[in-house]
This record gives structure tokens, sequence and C-alpha cells, in this order.
């Protein structure tokens, strides 16, 4: 297999390109001089340049060895041929005989059929394909890894140029929604919850990099360490804020801060500034690199390290070009940050004065970004497609994290509706808030017990906002997602510890870790499950890595100290699962008794109701549990065979069916009059409609997220359970007539607040 001879060296090759672009003459002279450089310095019989134009199409633009005459007339479609490919994934190619790969497009036009190897990569620039570069050869040549890392470093040089406009205006390639000032609805998903206002603010730095090429290497490599040192020092005073002093959002930013020594990624950006290229040249190009070999993954861990490295990207090129990021001139009173992604300490730069919500093209509700978020109370929506691009600085925007919908210059009465909304909240708020300290008991004195359900030690200052009666469920696997490693005994000891100390002697129910399906630990191997939610998950990886359950069931038992304890295991499905969870709980109390530790004041074990088929266990089951929490999310897409989140069938089913009102009602029937405690903590929960309906056919006792506690409790307090528990009865006989319009037409005819 024949080679090419070797390259001059990345670094001449990136002058004599400087020399090139520096000419004065126009882009496509440029390009063509371009062409022939790299065709002669990388022994390719062809170098051609494609640029994306509109519609998503490639134009060939530039060509050494192809025929001159297809120049401007040959067009390929993204994912079209190898081309279309390299532009589609957005990730190099290299191939010893390229028509022999089933993406091969031939067209005639080129004169191409003669040429067997390929070598491409995208022409890139903040993530966005702007073209594609490629050089090919008569021969079966193998290009190495240095050679295609030599076309991506020229390709950085060719994406500035691009970017500039000198090719193809920036309009052409944008995309809009019809006329680009017209109002626009954006439909994303809840990533923090409320209402905001403001107008936006672009965070991507959208830097361009005015040099590329190297004349110092060494002073290049100075001017990096120096930057990096400069976001150490930034990253430091933010964990030295008042704030910041405990919680997971402080964890959020300590992983931040390791991720800014990973000697990995620092070396890459040394190597990148030692083939020629400047600092924040180097700097962009280890982040691209990076991306292209991790961006296509589905796994959150990888897409979250994504994030975290692009917030030092952007940090480090906004110190290297001399701008800070959150700069405050020209930015609004009221500002909303629109952003593809954002890392926490990204977030954390911005007035919070000033910051009124966020608005994410990516994101999760367990990304960093958004739990520091819900730490400071600002409203994200997050997976908002395009946004960035349909947005222009100064729009006003409304971000309804309630509604998960975004608002793009929303017209003026629109406007003024959105006032009022976020007015009427705030006066719903404060009238909530005077039902605080009231006892939360219907009219005929029927005694509720609401608890609070609760993810991060965040979630814990809503306790005594809320006035709830206790934790009724506390999801311990969120803290658990937000690290890289297992956190050991201490650290889930010390967690554990201090949610029973800001409960100060209110009931706390800790769910075991219920991880699996949506919920990935990155440091624990799934298998990847065709159905991910009735597979692996839950109990049944606590049971098949008993060292792991067992570890954090002795955390739970060490925080007690003493204390009262409840724990609850999830997703029971047979009463055998139930039994194995306790042995291992017995072995840790065993444990705890040798070595003279206190054993809880009274512990308290239970289960997640959650698979219907534990329904007809609950004789053998109840003798061994002190209480039993329905977990009506789960339940009802198992009930009912449709996986909620799945948006084509997850509104197959109302949570109001009568079906599963008296499988709930059966259930009812058997736990309580064994002396068992029966809870729902599901979204069912804190709905008021719902929640009627549930007081209804017997539960009494509710948890659910902070901000349902106060409309719940208004319902409970102008209730009559008597009447209301006769007219569902009889309204679960009538099935022809939806239970949810019955059951408001039930409380506007009495004065139920719903």
């Amino acid at each position: 297999m024949e080679r090419g001879t070797p390259l001059a060296g990345p670094r001449m090759l990136l002058k004599r390109l400087r020399d090139t672009m520096a000419r004065g003459v126009s882009a496509e002279e440029t390009l063509a001089e371009v062409v022939r450089l790299v065709a002669n310095e990388m022994v390719a019989e062809v170098c051609s340049i494609y640029i994306l134009r509109a519609g998503e199409v490639l134009e060939l633009f530039a060509t050494q060895g192809l025929n001159p005459s297809a120049v401007h007339r040959t067009r390929l479609r993204v994912g079209e041929g190898l081309v279309g490919d390299i532009a589609a994934h957005g990730r190099p190619l290299a191939l010893a005989d390229a028509q022999s790969h089933p993406q091969f497009a031939y067209r005639p036009e080129t004169g191409e059929e003669v040429f067997h190897s390929l070598a491409g990569v995208p022409i890139l620039r903040a993530g966005r394909v702007l073209g594609v570069l490629v050089v090919q050869n008569r021969t079966r040549r193998q290009y190495d890894e240095e050679e295609v890392e030599t076309l991506q470093t020229i390709a950085m040089v060719l994406a500035e140029m691009v970017a500039a406009g000198r090719l193809v205006s920036p309009n052409e390639v944008q995309q809009v929604d019809g006329i680009g000032l017209l109002p626009l609805r954006v439909d994303g998903v809840q990533l923090t919850s409320g209402v905001a206002i403001g107008r936006a603010v672009l965070h991507e730095p959208r830097i361009v990099i005015q040099r590329v090429v190297a004349e110092d290497v060494g002073a290049e490599q100075e001017r990096f360490e120096e930057a990096l040192a400069s976001v150490r020092e930034d990253v430091d005073r933010m964990l030295e804020a008042h704030d910041m002093q405990s919680g997971e959002h402080r964890e959020v930013l300590e992983t931040f801060r390791m991720f800014v020594d990973d000697r990995g990624w620092r070396e890459r950006v040394r190597e990148a500034i030692a083939s020629g290229l400047t600092a924040e040249a180097g700097v962009q190009r280890a982040f691209d690199d990076v991306r292209t070999r991790l961006g296509q993954s589905t796994d959150p861990y990888i897409r979250e390290r994504l994030s975290d490295l692009q917030d030092l990207t952007n940090r480090l090129l906004l110190r290297l070009t001399g701008r800070t990021n959150g700069e405050s001139g020209g930015q609004p009173e009221d500002m909303v940050v629109i952003a593809r992604d954002m890392g926490p300490a990204e977030l954390l730069d911005y007035d919070r004065s000033r910051l009124r919500g966020v608005v994410l093209e990516e994101g999760s509700a367990l990304s960093h970004v958004a739990i520091v978020a819900r730490a400071l109370d600002i409203p994200v929506v997050g997976r908002a497609p395009s946004v960035l691009s349909r947005v222009e600085p100064g729009d006003t925007i409304v971000v309804d994290g309630d509604s998960a919908q975004v608002l793009v210059r929303p017209s003026e009465d629109v406007v003024q509706t959105i006032y009022a909304a976020i007015d009427a909240r705030a006066e719903r708020r404060r009238k909530y808030a005077a039902l605080r300290d009231l006892p939360p008991a219907t009219r005929d004195q029927a005694r509720v017990g609401l608890y609070m359900n609760a993810g991060l030690l965040i979630d814990m200052q809503h306790l005594e906002e809320t006035g709830a009666d206790g934790i009724g469920l506390y999801r311990t696997e969120i803290p658990f997602m937000v690290r890289s490693e297992f956190p050991d005994v201490e650290a889930q000891a010390w967690l554990y510890s201090r949610v029973l100390d800001i409960a100060d002697g209110r009931p706390v129910t800790f769910r075991t870790l219920d991880v699996g399906g949506d919920k990935v630990l990155p440091y624990v191997d799934a298998f990847g499950d065709e159905n991910p939610a009735m597979g692996w998950r839950a109990i049944r990886i606590g049971l098949d890595r008993p060292a792991m359950l067992r570890r954090q069931l002795r955390a739970m038992l060490q925080a007690a100290n003493g204390r009262p304890l409840s724990i609850m295991f999830p997703m029971i499905a047979d009463v055998s699962e139930l039994l194995a969870a306790r042995r291992l709980l017995e072995l840790e109390l065993d444990r705890a008794r040798r070595r003279g530790l206190p054993e809880p004041e009274r512990l308290r074990v239970g289960i997640m109701f959650e698979v219907p088929a534990l329904a007809w266990q609950l004789d053998s089951l109840l003798p061994h549990v002190d209480f039993v929490s329905v977990g009506t999310n789960d339940l009802m897409q198992f009930l009912f065979a449709a996986d909620r989140g799945n948006a084509r069938v997850s509104a197959r089913y109302d949570t109001l069916s009568p079906a599963l009102l008296r499988l709930l009602h059966f259930v009812v029937e058997k736990v309580r009059p064994a002396g068992v405690e029966i809870t729902v903590c599901g979204e069912m929960a804190g709905r008021p409609v719902e929640a009627l309906a549930l007081l209804a056919i017997g539960v009494r006792t509710l948890s659910m997220s902070p901000g349902a506690i106060g409309p719940v409790k208004a319902m409970i307090r102008s209730l009559d359970l008597t009447e209301a528990s006769a007219f569902v009865s009889s309204a679960l006989t009538q099935p022809d007539r939806p239970l949810r319009e019955t059951l408001r037409l039930f409380a506007a005819d009495h004065a139920v607040e719903i």
C-alpha cells in the first residue's frame, strides 16, 4: 500500500496558509491557493473544499485535481455521499478504498472515478458544520492519524474564513421561522419551575479567533497556562461565596474545579499549540476533538462532561481574547439567558439580581446548570430546539418553566397577560403562605397528612416555607447522579444526617437507590435494556449489587445516630425481593450493634407500590412492612402499558381513570385494616383534582413537590370529605362519564378550591 511522502510539518504548513490568506486577494482566489498548497504538502492528487449553502446543501467551492468545471456545479445534500456523511456526523473519515464504501456517491462531472482513497474532515465552528475539506489519491492510501489531524487544523483556519462571511452570507444558512420578527412559541421540557419575562441575552460567546497560527509557540503555551490559572481562581472565588458552602450545587462546582485540572485535556491543548496554533486556536481544537469523539453519545454522564468542557473552553477563550463572561455592560435589568448549553460556573457569572430565567437547547433536570439554577430559584426551560438561531439579542422572552414553553417576541397583549399571571402567581403564593400554619383538615375534620418530596439538599429549604408535615419521599439517587464516582459511606452519611438535621424532628422517608431506566449512574454498568423502565433498575440493581445497597443502608443507620429512621425500597414486584432487602438491612443492624453504635429510636421499613402484580400479594407482604407508598408515575405506565416518557403514548391514559382508582381503592382497603400506613407520593398527589379523588377513596397521606402543597391544602380545607366520598363512589359506577370533568363540576357546586 503506497504512502505519500512525509508532511513538511504542520507548523510550516500553517505559516504558508497564513501568508496565503493575508495576501488580500478575493475569497475564491484564496481558496484556490489553499487547495493547491494542501494538495502539494500532503502529496495528494486531489484537495477539495465544499461549503454549506442554504437548504443543507454542500457546494464544491474549490478543487485541485478534480475537473475545474465542477466548481459551483457539484452539490451534495448533507448525508449524501461521503462528503455529506462527514457533514452529517461532524466527524472525520479516512478510507483506503472510498469507492467500496456504501455511502460513496459518484458525480460524473468531477472526474473522480480514478481516485480510490479519501480523507475528509468537517469544517467546524462552535459545533456547527460550515463545510468539508477533502483530499484524495489514486492509490489505496491509508491516511494516518497525523495526516487527519493536519486536515483538522487546516479546517480550523478555513472555519474562521467561512464564519466571517467572505464566501457565503451568514444570513443564507441562518435558520429562520418565516418572518424573523414574528412571535414564536418554542416547546421544551421543565428543568426548574417558575415563570419569568425579560430581554434575551445570547450566552454563546461566538468568539472570532483572529489569530490561528502562532508566531511564538513558547509564548502561546505561557498564555494558555496563565488563562487556565485565571479560570481556576474564578472558580475558587465562586466556591467561597456564602451561598455555596454546602449542598449539591457546591459538589457540582467542585466537580467542575477538578475538570480544570484534568491532565489529559491540558495535554491535548499543549499538543495543539505545539503544532503551530495560537493558545485560543489550540483550546478550540482540543474541544472540537473531544466533541467529535463523544458528541453523538446519549450517555447523560458524557453529555454533562461535554457541557463542563464547553464551559471551560468558553471561559478560556474569553480570557485569551481579553473578555469576561457575563459582562454587565449592555445587559438589561431583566435578562433571560439563551444558550445551547451551559456549565454551572457560567450561570454564576451573571448578575443574579438581573437574571430572570434561562433557556437551553440541551440540558436535563439533573444537569449541573439546572441544579445550580434550582438553588437560585431561577426558572429554566431546556431542550428548546434551535432556540439560539430563532432569537435576537434584546428580544422579549417569556420563560414558562411550569408549562415548559418559551415565548419569543410575544405581542403586547400576551406580555400584559404574562405580567398579570406572574402577579396572580405571587398573590396565590402569598395566599398559600397564609395557610402554612393551619392544619390540612377538611371541613368535616378529617386530618390529612401533607408531606413533601425532595431529592436534593437544596429542596429541604422548602420544608419550613410550606409547613409540610415532613418528607414523604427523599430520592437518594439524585446526589449519586451528579458525582463522577460512587460516594463512600461517610459522604452518604453526612448528606442523610444533614437532611435529618434540617427536618428537625419531622419524619423523613429515605428511598434507597432507584436508578436504571432514564436515571443512569456513570460508574454502574448498564445492560442497555430494550425496555429500561421494566429492566435492570431500582431494587433489582440493589439486590444484584448487595455491597452497594449495604453501604447505603449503613450510611442511613449511621446518619440516624439514635433518631427515628424510615427506609423505603423501590419497585418491589415480589415479596421475596422485600425479604431479601430486609435481610441486608438486618446484617447492617447487627454490624452496628457489634460496634456499639446507637440504633435508630424507631426503624420503619416500607415499600414503593409501583408494580401492579404486588396488589395480589398484599396478604403476604403486609406483615413485613410498616408503610406502603404508592408511586403513581410508574404504576400508571405499567398498568396501562404506556411509556410515560414517550410523547406518542404518554397521553393515552388519564390519571383519573376508573381502572386506576379502583386498583388504588382495592389497595387502600387491604392496607389500612392491617394497621399499615398508606401514602401516595407520585405526581398525582400534587394535583388538587386528583388529590380530591385520592382522599375520597380512603387515602389520608399525600406527598408531593413543594409548590403543590399550598394548592392541595387549600382544596383540603374547603372540602367536605363525607360528601366527596359518596360522590366519587357513585361516579365510579358510571364509566361512560369522564370522572375529571365530573369532579370539576362537583368542586364548583360545593365551593371546593381546585
